[in-house]
């Protein structure tokens, strides 16, 4: 088939582009003749926390990307929908995260279905925000109506979809995060950072954002037996809200010398090295819908920390690759000391393998293409 991916691409940075050139070679690996269709402005600066858009890596080999979307300029919205409406793909597949896209990606799309041949199918992250602001519902459900079916990444976020469309619906898991190289020996990774490869290291990793919960793992890290234990914290991603609030709370609970502070973007050439230093992935989040680090630690075959909120648990078996639990300091400082048990999760290795083999883009493609055609399926 021919189809267009509208979302974020080369040179943006983040997981947004990465899953989406990440489903681009998935579907030429298959055949298929992919497009995308990616930002010229992406966020105005007030939507933007971090200290650029763009990453300095080479671009993708062997993708088509168009740098063209202007999310602020309505103008720009017909004229790039007039280009593909033109181009007549058979399917558009656009991902939705955030309210703020609707009235772009939504006047696109009304002038692309005017050829009366594209079909559209939308990957939801999100469409009830983690961070609300006024005109999030309108602003959904305009881009709502020009969409054939959804597919979302976890169950919570397939229930609110109900909220907003009657429309063919349906839940996959993320798959896998498979593009950022094998990992190395956990000797060459700490080489790499600068650590001691004898320690313990527990790795939190991505964005700095408050749903995120990155102050109650700092909290967990104080708990006497943590110090007790010799676990040290591996942060590795870029603040996105108010990074003066987590040095005070380094500061408050005396945690300096259990940190190692990578708070930089992190490029995905760099981003096995973080994954092959730790022993456990913990993520302390708040709130959640899914997230694409559980995909990244399944690449790396890393056990996982998660939280009990959102999708999280559905992707992190308890006690076979990892352990669920509540989003408190103490609560998570028992999970974490529990992992160094001996034997506390007996066939770890073969578990994670085990997942691991659910997540495969086969699949997810699969899913998505039988959700948008129903029955009629095109390929």
């Amino acid at each position: 088939m021919k189809i267009t991916i509208i979302g974020s691409a080369h040179p943006l940075r983040g997981g947004l582009a990465t899953f989406n050139e990440r489903l681009a070679l998935a579907l030429q690996e298959q055949g298929h003749d992919v497009v995308m269709y990616s930002f010229s402005l992406q966020y105005p600066s007030f939507l933007f926390p971090g200290k650029t858009q763009l990453t300095d890596e080479p671009a993708p080999e062997n993708i088509k990307i168009h740098t063209a979307i202007n999310s602020v300029n309505p103008l720009n919205w017909l004229s790039v929908g007039n280009r593909i409406k033109n181009e007549r793909p058979d399917l558009i597949l656009i991902k939705y995260w955030l309210p703020f896209m609707g009235p772009a990606f939504g006047t696109i799309l009304r002038q692309v279905r005017k050829n009366r041949h594209t079909r559209v199918l939308c990957i939801v992250d999100n469409i009830i925000p983690h961070e609300k602001r006024p005109g999030d519902t309108a602003f959904t459900k305009y881009f709502v109506k020009t969409v054939d079916a959804f597919l979302t990444m976890s169950r919570d976020v397939l229930e609110d979809l109900k909220l907003f469309t009657t429309k063919p619906k349906v839940y996959h898991p993320h798959p896998l995060y498979d593009n950022y190289g094998p990992g190395v020996s956990k000797e060459e990774a700490c080489r790499k950072l600068g650590v001691d490869s004898n320690k313990k290291y527990i790795l939190f990793f991505g964005f700095i954002r408050k749903y995120k919960g990155l102050d109650i793992l700092f909290e967990a890290m104080k708990d006497e037996r943590i110090r007790a234990a010799g676990i040290e914290l591996i942060v590795a991603g870029e603040y996105y809200g108010d990074q003066e609030m987590y040095e005070q709370l380094v500061v408050q609970y005396q945690i300096k010398n259990q940190l190692h502070l990578f708070t930089d973007f992190i490029p995905n050439s760099e981003v096995r090295y973080y994954f092959s230093a730790a022993d456990l992935v913990v993520q302390p989040y708040r709130s959640a819908t899914q997230s694409g680090i559980t995909q990244i630690a399944y690449h790396f075959e890393k056990p996982m920390v998660v939280t009990n909120v959102g999708g999280l648990a559905e992707g992190v078996p308890d006690g076979k690759v990892g352990f669920v639990t509540e989003p408190y300091a103490k609560d998570i400082a028992d999970a974490i000391l529990k992992f160094y048990q001996p034997n506390a999760l007996p066939a770890l290795q073969e578990n994670l393998l085990e997942e691991k083999r659910k997540y495969s883009w086969e699949s997810f493609t699969k899913t998505l293409f039988s959700t948008v055609f129903n029955d009629q399926n095109k390929v």
